[in-house]
């Protein structure tokens, strides 16, 4: 798939709200961590400066403010964080993680069961 780093929890925090706003300026980015707890400004550059740097984000510098935005989508980063979770946790078993995860949900929706069903007839039908 790629090459790119797992994002660490704080990184997957800032991706969560690139994904919704990008492309973005760090003030931008930074107003939208600001709501959910106290940081700094020169904390949020930093950490776009890391993520840079493992490729997470690109970044346009062609402006006075600098522009980021994440280099995966979210369904990619999620489909590479699923993988891995798979692979090193049940042992490639998709069947296994899948069972892991619908029996520790007692109060699944009803919506999301009937999305769940469509999803496997999909599959089946393939």
């Amino acid at each position: 798939m790629n090459n790119l780093p797992k994002p660490t929890k704080t990184e997957l925090a800032i991706l969560n709200i690139m994904w919704n706003i990008s492309p973005a300026t760090v003030r931008q980015i930074h107003e939208e961590i600001i709501k959910n707890g106290k940081t700094s400004y020169t904390t949020t550059l930093k950490m776009l400066q890391v993520m840079h740097q493992k490729g997470l984000v690109s970044r346009d510098s062609e402006h006075k403010a600098h522009i980021y935005q994440p280099t995966l989508s979210k369904k990619e980063t999620q489909k590479q964080m699923l993988d891995d979770l798979k692979n090193r946790l049940f042992g490639g078993s998709i069947s296994s993680l899948v069972l892991q995860a619908l029996g520790n949900n007692e109060a699944t929706k009803q919506s999301e069961i009937d999305e769940i069903k469509a999803l496997l007839n999909k599959v089946e039908k393939k």
